[in-house]
């Protein structure tokens, strides 16, 4: 053994009577009882045990199992000293029944304190206390010495068999309790996961419908502080009220995707680029299923570029583009460019920060810049 290993207590699991079953401890008790029926069947058969012996004799029994009761407690708080001195007053107390001439319960106090010792205090001072009781017992007991020798070797090994087996008891119920917090952590993180999902997906529907139809209702607002034709404003007017029927159909659709409800993500590039004059979709490679978390991070980019392209220039031509790769599928969002439109300095710039965060949590990767005529957006997701 190591020196940690003779210092340490056995396991508050071990030393409890968490995790034992009730069949064994129903077994325990009935044990106990047993053996105490036969120890007082001992007392009041003995011919010699009258007057003040006999009526010493049951407060006696009763003060020994009050101190084993404390000794299971101050072991199970892991109080060395209380405990040890508890020990030593049921060893005096066995000696003195000794002394009385009750060797028997003199005999069951030694073999119940060392195996006791072995079972529930650090090795280190659980030797010593058990030496002192098999001592005392093997010194008493009047059968041959082989038979002394064997009992006490027999008490010791049961001693540290019940030692071990209540350590595998105690680390069992330790590894349940980490597996308990383990999944509980487990099914907390998939919680969170789960609304954080549901929050980027409301967010994103919200974001493109509002931004939509916030361009033409700023427009429409423009043109009537200018004194413009009823008729631009109106056409401004029924543009937004389309605007916000795609974002119900949208939100309609993102309600079935959270349910795995889903159309094939080229039918929705071309239902996105239908509503909008001067795009195209372009699909190339050997189609394949996509995972539901791929598929919305393609569908919410292209919904998020179409709307930049809207609010920052608007008129130009974009040209979607999305390539199947063996490993993985990439969309292009190119636009033509344009003159800046009236509401290119309106947002706060969170667009392409949530599009960038959706694409990392797939480990994929979304980049977007100007190039030679416009702007252009990459993403690239793992299938």
């Amino acid at each position: 053994m190591t020196e940690n290993a003779w210092t340490r207590w056995p396991s508050r699991e071990a030393l409890s009577r968490v995790g034992v079953p009730r069949m064994r401890r129903v077994l325990a008790w009935g044990t106990r009882l047993f053996a105490l029926g036969i120890l007082l069947g001992t007392l009041f058969t003995d011919g010699h045990l009258h007057g003040w012996g006999a009526a010493a004799a049951l407060p006696g029994i009763a003060l020994c199992g009050l101190m084993a009761w404390a000794f299971f407690r101050t072991t199970l708080q892991h109080r060395l000293l209380p405990s040890l001195g508890l020990l030593a007053l049921l060893l005096a107390m066995a000696t003195a029944a000794e002394a009385a001439g009750f060797r028997v319960p003199a005999l069951v106090l030694w073999c119940g304190c060392a195996v006791s010792a072995i079972e529930r205090l650090p090795m280190a001072a659980a030797l010593p206390a058990t030496s002192v009781a098999l001592s005392a017992y093997a010194a008493v007991n009047n059968d041959v010495w082989l038979t002394t020798a064997a009992t006490t070797a027999g008490l010791v090994l049961a001693g540290y068999v019940l030692r071990l087996d209540a350590e595998a008891r105690g680390t069992a119920q330790r590894l349940l309790t980490q597996e308990r917090a383990a999944r509980a952590a487990e099914a907390e993180s998939a919680a969170l996961a789960e609304r954080a999902r549901i929050a980027r997906e409301i967010h994103d529907v919200l974001a493109h419908s509002l931004s939509a139809q916030l361009v033409h209702l700023e427009a429409a607002r423009l043109l009537i502080e200018r004194g413009e034709d009823r008729d631009r404003i109106l056409e401004r007017v029924v543009a937004a009220r389309g605007m916000a029927r795609e974002g119900l159909a949208e939100t309609r659709q993102a309600l079935s995707a959270l349910r795995g409800e889903m159309s094939p993500v080229e039918d929705f590039l071309s239902e996105l680029v239908a509503t909008d004059e001067g795009a195209a979709v372009t699909v190339t490679g050997e189609r394949k299923p996509m995972p539901a978390e791929a598929s919305q991070a393609v569908r919410r980019v292209a919904q998020e570029a179409l709307t930049n392209v809207r609010k920052h220039a608007p008129g130009a031509k974009v040209q979607v583009r999305l390539d199947y790769g063996a490993y993985e599928v990439t969309l292009h969002v190119r636009d033509s460019g344009g003159p800046p439109g009236e509401l290119t300095g309106s947002g706060a710039g969170y667009g392409l920060l949530g599009m960038r965060e959706r694409a990392e949590l797939l480990g994929g990767s979304l980049q977007a810049g100007p190039d030679e005529e416009g702007f252009v957006v990459t993403l690239k997701v793992p299938v």
